[in-house]
């Protein structure tokens, strides 16, 4: 269930469930601890929560070492209006799921190791590992493969080359 949080004229946020109002980094506590947020404009009830978890992360890339480079900020801005833009979108939230994924089985892994051999278990965890890195790529690649024509349309393309 989500948070609804709502956003004042004087830009500020005030969460009606706890009865306050909020700081970004209020928000950004939230979402780490796991909780959904639905940010609205008062006054029009604009869903504006991209733009709120868009200032907590540029909030976030000011202090200490940021997770995302100038570089990479460039590649991203490139992207936008690109008729690749949907495709980075899916690949990068596909990638950051893979992440997470992977990150949980490292801590499960862990976890086992702890109660049995560590040899055993780093084995497994990198089987698991290289088991979703190559589903991941499968993925990536059957989206830019064309789709593979059967033999009987082939012949019949042939056949009409031949005409």
């Amino acid at each position: 269930m989500e948070r609804v949080i709502k956003k004042y004229a004087n830009r500020r946020l005030y969460d009606a469930s706890q009865s306050k109002h909020i700081t970004l980094d209020d928000i950004r506590t939230m979402i780490i601890s796991g909780e959904r947020i639905k940010v609205v404009e008062d006054k029009t009830n604009e869903d504006i929560t991209r733009l709120i978890l868009l200032q907590v992360i540029a909030d976030q890339e000011q202090f200490g070492r940021p997770i995302l480079s100038t570089t990479l900020l460039e590649a991203l801005i490139r992207f936008y209006g690109n008729s690749l833009q949907g495709f980075l979108s899916a690949y990068l939230e596909k990638s950051v799921e893979t992440f997470m994924q992977q990150q949980e089985a490292v801590h499960a892994q862990l976890a086992r190791m702890m109660s049995s051999g560590p040899l055993g278990a780093m084995s497994e965890l990198t089987r698991q590992n290289l088991e979703l890195w190559s589903r991941m790529q499968e993925s990536m690649l059957a989206a830019f493969t064309p789709p593979k024509q059967n033999e009987n349309s082939k012949e019949t393309e042939n056949d009409k080359d031949k005409s």
